[in-house]
């Protein structure tokens, strides 16, 4: 999992913890204390809050549980998948497209950092170069022919096993 993306929910669950836990039970305690409860609008505001704040926790933890089972290794090296780099050339408006494949919470579609979750994402996943993806969006189909495969173990130089390179290290030694 990318390290920022780990410290963004880790801060939101720290700030959402510490409403839930001191900032929320003050402004109940406070509304209680205004009396009649059924026509107490700050406490039922309180109150929702409360609830949406336990909602949002639930879903940060169970995004984090999500992305620490990301197992690189069982990321294909030669097919597009999370972290992989694809320029595509987009046979609707006849134009080459740079996408990068990004956790849902990295995305940002004017910088070319789509999700693998979207229908872009989702229909360039498993494709390998010189493949043609038919994608269904919103704005009808499109086709994108891959013209340019970058994984993220590319990126990353993992191309070789770590004997490989101890191999050419040693080869090299002995020339």
């Amino acid at each position: 999992m990318p390290e920022h993306i780990k410290k963004q929910i880790l801060a939101e669950i720290a700030l959402l913890e510490h409403e839930l836990s001191h900032e929320l039970p003050a402004e109940i305690r406070k509304a209680v204390a205004m009396g009649d409860l059924s026509e107490n609008a700050e406490y039922h505001m309180a109150k929702q809050r409360q609830h949406f704040v336990d909602a949002r926790l639930a879903q940060l933890n169970r995004r984090m549980a999500e992305l620490s089972l990301v197992n690189l290794s069982n990321i294909p090296k030669d097919k597009v998948g999370f972290g992989s780099t694809v320029v595509v050339f987009d046979s609707t408006k006849n134009e080459e497209i740079v996408y990068r494949l990004v956790t849902s919470e990295e995305s940002d579609v004017s910088k070319g950092l789509i999700s693998t979750t979207s229908p872009i994402g989702r229909g360039l996943v498993g494709k390998r170069l010189g493949d043609v993806a038919t994608i269904v969006t919103p704005n009808g189909k499109r086709e994108l022919e891959i013209l340019k495969l970058t994984t993220i173990h590319d990126e990353s130089g993992e191309d070789e096993s770590p004997d490989d390179a101890v191999k050419e290290r040693q080869q090299g030694k002995s020339k």
